[in-house]
């Protein structure tokens, strides 16, 4: 009987050193290369989460692997667009959205070649696009708006990161894409031009961070933590004493010269906690992320994406962007 407390008690010892462990685990964040998630980059290189007392671990990813490895249960959260947010729930990795990086201001584009001036200039043309993905949506809204239909363009679907080549090659008469691919194509292409972009629908896009339930659910405290360090990295971008440092550090995480990241930085309408609480308000329309995403899910279950609506507001929670 006493060898069978002494081993019980060695059971509860180890799972309980084995819990701690588990505790002290760092949170896991999946990001990418857009500007508004690169700005996490300032935090890191300033020590701003160790000042907080918050224990993260940032891995760079290309874009659709970074989702890739939150679905496979790798990350706590990852860097996504709200509509991306959907798409990956869908498949079975819920999440929940609890802060509103950016929304695309212009980096998000419909690139042409020379002798196409307007979206209205798309018809029965062809353009290359990553079908099913953000940039769709972008074109079907300007396709809206010129009085245009998708039937009356033909898509060809291409990878994003492959569509600057995909336009220099002629195979399209115009792409979609965010930068840098994007102003990659405007380079490759002389006399090319953007016709269209999310310049002209502010909130069709939003950038967020996107938390597993599960690690919300257990480490809030954390959470919030991240949400008051990531608010400091904004204030060190947005402050004119320490911009040009806060860009140095951008551009060197995605190897491209301060100068030319400057004009990435610009097409992207980095929110500031004031200007960022209102789009978590429940609405209608794009100025909402509520809105926006609704519109994302019915543009998800049109285009076969996925099957069935996806309820909104269990992948939305406001609580700790408004406890601060």
């Amino acid at each position: 009987m006493h060898c069978f407390v002494k081993f019980v008690c060695f059971l509860l010892v180890g799972l309980i050193t084995s819990l701690a462990a588990l505790a002290k685990e760092p949170l896991k964040i999946g990001y990418s290369d857009w500007p508004g998630w690169v700005a996490w980059e300032i935090a890191v290189e300033k020590n701003m989460f160790e000042e907080a007392g918050v224990d993260v671990q940032f891995e760079w990813f290309d874009y659709v692997a970074s989702m890739d490895a939150f679905a496979a249960g790798q990350l706590d959260a990852v860097t996504m667009t709200n509509g991306d947010a959907l798409v990956t729930g869908a498949s079975g990795a819920q999440s929940v959205m609890i802060l509103i990086n950016d929304f695309s201001n212009g980096n998000d584009m419909v690139v042409a070649r020379p002798g196409i001036n307007s979206i209205k200039d798309l018809k029965d043309k062809k353009v290359g696009v990553e079908i099913g993905f953000v940039g769709h949506l972008l074109l079907l809204n300007g396709l809206q708006k010129a009085g245009l239909q998708e039937s009356d363009i033909e898509l060809v679907n291409v990878p994003t990161n492959e569509t600057p080549q995909v336009l220099a090659s002629g195979q399209v008469d115009a792409i979609v894409a965010w930068q840098p691919n994007s102003g990659q194509a405007l380079k490759l292409v002389p006399g090319s031009k953007r016709i269209y972009s999310s310049a002209d629908e502010p909130g069709l896009i939003y950038d967020v961070l996107a938390v597993s339930p599960s690690s919300l659910a257990t480490r809030r405290d954390e959470w919030q933590l991240v949400l008051k360090v990531w608010y400091q990295a904004v204030s060190y971008l947005m402050n004119p004493e320490t911009r040009d440092d806060a860009i140095k550090i951008m551009a060197a995480r995605v190897g491209i010269p301060a100068k030319e990241y400057r004009a990435f930085i610009d097409g992207t309408k980095i929110l500031t906690l004031e200007e960022a609480l209102p789009f978590m308000r429940k609405d209608e329309g794009f100025t909402s992320l509520y809105g926006s995403s609704v519109i994302s899910d019915n543009f998800n279950v049109a285009n076969k994406v996925y099957e069935k609506p996806q309820k909104i507001d269990s992948y939305i929670d406001p609580s700790l962007m408004e406890s601060l």
